[in-house]
């Protein structure tokens, strides 16, 4: 396999190293670090790490995932499957493997579900476990399908990948992504992984503006595409 890593980062300095250097080194992957506007040394510790670091400068976690995928539509013609992970160090890049191996498997897209698997204390806040418990209510009784998180962790083909033609430039990313995979038949996974307190404090769920903020867009795009 070819692995592309996409990992949005914004001030992340503290986290990204300890990201990028996790990623098992047994497997062929190029790592892309998109430094989505900081203001610290994010892209330093990085590139530093041996991270292809990509700007851009439009805040949201959508667009930085884009700017992730031009470049390897543009510049990586070998690669064929997509992992994203945050860049907080929340997820554990040492699980990688149990997500590609879905992959080879024949699975078009795997997620890797923090409700599955083994959660640190405080890592999850009462508004996130909320919003995954609705948000998969929601896709179950919409479309049939059971979805236990809506976590950053996940792996796709790349073809598929680019098929689903994503276009949400914020927090409604994720769901996007799932509900366009169900809804084109694709093969659809979920995997338990762990999930730890990240380095830092989170500029979505760390701050009651942006858990409103994320859970709106959230249900909006859900309901976009159910009608």
């Amino acid at each position: 396999m070819k692995v592309a890593v996409i990992i949005p980062a914004y001030n992340e300095e503290q986290a990204i190293g300890n990201v990028v250097n996790d990623i098992p080194k047994d497997i062929d992957t190029t790592v892309l670090v998109c430094n989505n506007g900081s203001t610290d040394k994010t892209a330093e510790v990085a590139q530093k790490a041996g991270a292809i670091v990509l700007t851009e400068n439009r805040k949201g976690y959508g667009f930085a995932c884009l700017k992730g995928m031009a470049y390897i539509e543009h510049s990586l013609p070998e690669i064929d499957t997509v992992v994203f992970i945050d860049g907080d160090y929340s997820d554990y890049p040492e699980e990688m493997p149990k997500l590609l191996k879905e992959i080879k498997d024949g699975h078009d897209i795997v997620i890797g579900s923090r409700s599955l698997g083994q959660s640190e204390k405080g890592s999850m806040t009462i508004p996130q476990r909320f919003g995954n418990s609705l948000s998969g209510f929601l896709i179950r009784l919409i479309w049939g399908v059971a979805v236990t998180d809506l976590g950053p962790f996940r792996a796709l083909k790349w073809e598929k990948l680019k098929a689903l033609k994503m276009q949400d430039p914020t927090y409604g990313w994720t769901v996007e992504m799932q509900i366009k995979a169900i809804k084109m038949k694709m093969s659809y996974k979920e995997v338990a992984v762990n999930y730890r307190q990240r380095i830092g404090t989170s500029k979505v769920s760390g701050t009651v503006k942006g858990a409103i903020f994320a859970g709106t867009k959230i249900l909006y795009t859900i309901f976009k595409y159910a009608f």
